[in-house]
């Protein structure tokens, strides 16, 4: 066998092997929002009393937080926002009386696998009829 045959069959079988475990390598996780409690754009005809957010992956409590903002720019959580001890993937947080209007909940969290993850969204409280 000649060498250039034999580096031909080394490279197919690299090559082969590279694209067979691939598909067998790990994904790459990261703690994504799957449920929230209000739902993002949610339009309420009662403000909730607090706010909670579900992840896909644990938290790490001491770095993990969430905010509420009224449209004005007001804070109107509680700032009493933590990791669940009974469920290590929920956060939450309490929220003082709340008006008509548009809110932004917000946070940060980091998930066990080290990653930081944003997100935001908006739910309204509608007047009373």
């Amino acid at each position: 066998m000649s060498r250039r045959t034999l580096v031909r069959m080394l490279v197919s079988a690299c090559l082969l092997l590279l694209t067979v475990t691939s598909g067998l390598a790990p994904a790459e996780s990261h703690a994504v929002l799957v449920k929230s409690a209000p739902a993002a754009r949610a339009v309420l005809s009662r403000p909730p009393g607090r706010v909670q957010l579900w992840f896909s992956e644990r938290l790490e409590p001491a770095f993990s937080g969430m905010t509420v903002w009224s449209a004005s720019g007001t804070q109107v959580d509680k700032r009493d926002a933590a990791v669940s001890a009974d469920d290590p993937k929920q956060l939450s947080v309490t929220l003082g009386a709340l008006e008509p209007g548009i809110y932004t909940v917000r946070c940060r969290v980091l998930s066990v696998d080290g990653h930081v993850v944003e997100a935001s969204f908006p739910f309204t409280i509608k007047p009373a009829s």
